[in-house]
Formats: structure tokens, sequence, C-alpha cells
């Protein structure tokens, strides 16, 4: 775990210098406000700010993005992202760092450590509006005990797909995902967790740009989710600013 952090470090470092020579970069920053944090079908928080910014050169892409609950239950999140992308795949590495009770720790590499690094594949069927991804944790504390007790690494996966329309002003965006093997405690459902293939996610999500003046516009989305292996449902309102 701690070479593999180290390894995305040393890009993390290399590539803001290729950015300081490379004419096209750019560099992004934002934040979201949200009623409710929802992750793959699954709530981890109430009324969250979700801040990000992200860097960009040639097809290289490094970003980090967090979410800190306004209500003071203690629920903190860190992520890192490194990603390439050459025609219409993107590849890459996620590495999230979550706070439930407090434990601010976040130089804890052992083995119950708090952070997860996961790969990821997207592919884009441009210009067809379909979008397909493959997610896989290949690190971390994400394990399961099999029928001995013994700990075993869950390599727990979540597969998505995502088709984007529009219906005059308003943007839409339905995606359907699912774990389709064990996983750890990450998808889980009346208290145990995804032994087998089950979808987790449906949803549908509406978001339109409010004119504020010639030079800013505000963003609202509001996203219906259904999770059918947790028989659970959620409704999200958004603002990015």
């Amino acid at each position: 775990m701690k070479r593999i952090l180290l390894s995305i470090t040393v890009f993390l470092l290399v590539l803001p210098a290729r950015a300081k020579n490379d004419s096209i970069c750019d560099f992004s920053v934002g934040a979201d406000f949200v009623s409710s944090y929802v992750w793959r079908g699954m709530m981890l928080s109430r009324p969250s700010v979700q801040p990000a910014m992200d860097l960009q050169a040639g097809g290289f892409s490094i970003g980090a993005w967090g979410s800190v609950e306004m209500t003071g239950y203690g629920y903190k999140e860190v992520d890192l992202t490194a990603s390439y992308t050459v025609n219409n795949l993107k590849i890459g590495l996620f590495n999230y760092w979550v706070s439930w009770d407090g434990n601010y720790n976040y130089f804890d590499f052992s083995e119950s450590t708090a952070h997860l690094l996961e790969a990821f594949l997207e592919y884009s069927f441009d210009p067809f509006p379909l979008t397909v991804g493959w997610n896989t944790i290949i690190a971390g504390d994400d394990k399961y005990l099999d029928k001995n007790g013994k700990a075993k690494r869950a390599f727990s996966t979540y597969l998505e797909v995502r088709y984007a329309f529009q219906i005059k002003d308003v943007q839409l965006e339905t995606a359907v995902g699912a774990s389709p093997w064990r996983s750890s405690t990450l998808y889980t459902y009346d208290g145990g967790r995804t032994d087998r293939f089950a979808v987790i996610n449906l949803s549908l999500m509406a978001s339109k740009d409010i004119k504020i003046n010639d030079r800013y516009s505000l963003g609202i989305f509001s996203q219906l989710i259904i999770n059918p292996a947790k028989e659970d449902a959620f409704f999200v309102f958004g603002i990015k600013f």
C-alpha cells in the first residue's frame, strides 16, 4: 500500500512540471452543496459541502475531491485521483480516505487503514452519449472472511453504465450500477454484504444552469436514486458553485 501511494505521489509531482511547459493545460476549482451524500446507492452522510479541484495537461489529469458533513456528525472524506485519457478510454486510480468517527490519522497505512486504492477504466461511446465504467479496489482494508475465518481480499468491484440526454434546457443522465461478485462491506444490504451479482444503483439525475449574469451561472440538480439490493431509495438536491 505504501509503495503504491508513493508511486501516485511521484506522479502528482511530475504532472504539474509537465503542465507548466504544456500549452494545453487547464485548472478548475469548484464545490457542490448536497442535501445528502449518496455514493453508489448508499447514503454516506447528511447535508454536505464537497469541494473539488482538477489539473489537466494533455491526456493527463490529477485532482482532489472532498466531502464534509455540515451537521457535525464527523463524516469527512478526502480523495485523490490520477488518470490518463486516450481517445475515448480513461484509465486511472482513486485514493479514497474516509473518517467516520473523528479519527483523523491520514498517514495510517496499516492493515486497518482507512485508505482504499481503486483502479478504474471508463469508456465513452462518443458521439453516442453512453459511458461504461469498471472500478475495482486493489489495496486497503477491502477484505472478507472465508468459511475458515481467514481474511481474503475482496477486490470489491462496481460496474456502471450511464446514458445522457437533454430535454429542452435540462440535462438528464440515467445510470445503472452493480456489484458483480462478493464484496467487502462496501456494498452492503440488510447488514450483510453482496455475495453475488447485485444491482445497487439505479439513478436519474436532472440538472440545469441558472444564469446569474454574463459571466456566472449557478448549476442546480436533483437526483432520484434506488438501491434494489437494499430496497432503499433517496432523493438528493444539489447546487454547483
